[in-house]
């Protein structure tokens, strides 16, 4: 004798009535009231062309909702985790970002900008002499061309 063990315990369901579940089975019954309802509802008034159509149409949904499983999550769990994200929850999501390198550090970056901001930059000194001279004849020009322009 053989027994089938499923590799996840909680893929296990229990066979109630034709290998169905409790849950696929009481949904297949609605589904199969529901296209009764339909049928016996609209016989009057539609041929039985249309009338199996709009039976199948009915009943399909009460169908889907016991045998489909998505991620995991039954029917009523997707739709109530879909109405949840996508209604009840905000649409977008802000980002602020926050450096706390930059919060610790704050008052010792600032003073070092202070002291920088307070002491005068020195002037380089140029050593090479005929770097000098051409400097020096270069802002000669520089100063004749705005006398000039204004």
């Amino acid at each position: 004798m053989e027994v089938k063990i499923n590799k996840d315990i909680r893929e296990f369901t229990e066979s109630i009535f034709f290998g169905l579940s409790m849950r696929q089975f009481i949904f297949s019954l609605l589904a199969c009231i529901v296209a009764v309802i339909l049928y016996f509802a609209f016989k009057p008034f539609f041929g039985i062309e249309t009338l199996s159509w709009m039976c199948i149409l009915g009943a399909a949904p009460f169908a889907v909702l016991g045998f489909v499983k998505y991620n995991g999550m039954t029917a009523e769990k997707f739709v109530m985790a879909w109405i949840k994200s996508q209604i009840l929850s905000p649409k977008r999501l802000y980002f602020k970002s926050t450096n706390f390198y930059y919060e610790i550090y704050k008052e010792d970056i600032e003073n070092l900008q202070l002291k920088d901001v307070r002491k005068p930059k020195k002037e380089k000194v140029i050593k090479d002499k005929k770097l000098k001279k051409k400097l020096k004849i270069g802002k000669e020009k520089i100063d004749e061309n705005t006398n000039e322009n204004i």
